[in-house]
């Protein structure tokens, strides 16, 4: 299992807007990410400054880079790109993180 994480950044006043867009993900968006194989994507915000901080874990040998080219993730990008800083093609800005600590207690 690979874990991965990143930030986003949601544009002010849309905190509302996103939370209940994501609590209403569309099922075929779902199967897809589970498909290629994300197995735990939790994203939080920081309210003040509106980052959003995501973590997923992914099987090995995953496809996640498959993703983007698919029409469902297309659509998603486009009704999300209102609320969010987006790329040119939609694509949420994110920049990666590494992992500089963990801890898994006894």
């Amino acid at each position: 299992m690979q874990e991965i994480a990143f930030t986003m950044k949601l544009k002010k006043g849309f905190e509302q807007a996103y939370k209940k867009r994501h609590d209403e993900i569309w099922e075929e968006l779902s199967t897809k990410l589970y498909e290629a194989g994300i197995r735990d994507y939790a994203i939080y915000l920081d309210e003040d400054s509106g980052t959003l901080f995501a973590v997923q874990r992914r099987i090995d040998g995953h496809t996640i880079d498959s993703l983007s080219a698919l029409p469902i993730m297309k659509k998603w990008w486009a009704f999300m790109a209102d609320i969010m800083e987006t790329n040119p093609d939609n694509s949420p800005v994110s920049t990666s993180l590494t992992c500089v600590f963990r801890n898994y207690p006894q």
